[in-house]
């Protein structure tokens, strides 16, 4: 029960590494605001997984209505009074227009930024008008992209390397108010955003160059979300933790050196 009497809210919440985060924090202890889009389908998440005896609400956010980060803390702060843990789990793509810096449309570069990092930016920004009475914790969910430059999603890589940055300002500039602001950089995991958005041949090469040769599961990554959300991160804020399985971790011949081993 190492969350137990905190107040948590998780953006983009109702699949993948968001819902795990969700059901990880309840069970820790925490009264947990899902917000999403689709309140119905949110609804029934809850519903089914307050039947364990876990606090699960639901509040409404919609990542292209910029007002709705607002209104999603209002709302919490309204219900509980106050708000003790913001993930930022929000991040949005798409590998058919977020290309290279030679074929992707610059409205569409710009509208993947805008979303990812305003997402972020936002919330952190009303969390912290609460947060400054109490202390608390912003974790915001970035990406590997975000430190190993890509040969695609160009738009991705920059948001995400924007927010880690933006972190590392939150970090600082709030400090002084307890309030610490850590980032998640998961690398590959096995998600329904993943398995849907990108090629298998992607997703082997990937793997190839990857240490631990598997995805991560989303539990793993909202492992390190528990700690960063616990009192037991009480003294750690500014820190970008990367959980990529060793992905850029090494040699960039890595997988030409481990294949040509095996075949000796």
């Amino acid at each position: 029960m190492r969350l137990k009497n905190k107040i948590i809210l998780v953006t983009a919440s109702t699949r993948g590494i968001g819902l795990a985060i969700v059901k990880l924090c309840a069970k820790e202890g925490a009264t947990v605001y899902m917000a999403a889009r689709n309140l119905e389908q949110a609804n029934l998440i809850a519903e089914e997984l307050n039947c364990n005896g876990y606090s699960i609400k639901v509040v409404y956010n919609d990542a292209n209505k910029q007002e709705t980060y607002i209104s999603m803390i209002d709302e919490v702060i309204k219900n509980e009074g106050k708000i003790d843990v913001l993930i930022n789990n929000f991040g949005t793509s798409n590998p058919k227009i977020d290309l290279n810096i030679e074929y992707t449309k610059y409205d569409d570069f710009i509208n993947i930024i805008n979303l990812n990092i305003s997402s972020v930016f936002i919330a952190s920004q009303h969390a912290i008008k609460y947060m400054k009475k109490n202390g608390g914790s912003i974790i915001n969910i970035s990406s590997i992209s975000g430190i190993v430059p890509d040969i695609s999603q160009i738009a991705y890589g920059v948001s995400k390397a924007s927010i880690n940055y933006l972190t590392k300002e939150i970090a600082g500039q709030a400090a002084s108010y307890n309030i610490r602001c850590n980032a998640i950089l998961p690398g590959m995991t096995a998600t329904d955003a993943v398995n849907n958005n990108l090629t298998s041949v992607f997703k082997d090469y990937f793997l190839r160059h990857s240490p631990i040769k598997r995805m991560a599961f989303p539990e793993e990554i909202a492992n390190a979300a528990i700690y960063f959300a616990s009192d037991e991160s009480a003294f750690t804020t500014g820190q970008i933790l990367a959980i990529h399985g060793g992905f850029g971790m090494v040699t960039p011949l890595y997988a030409d050196i481990i294949e040509n081993q095996y075949k000796r």
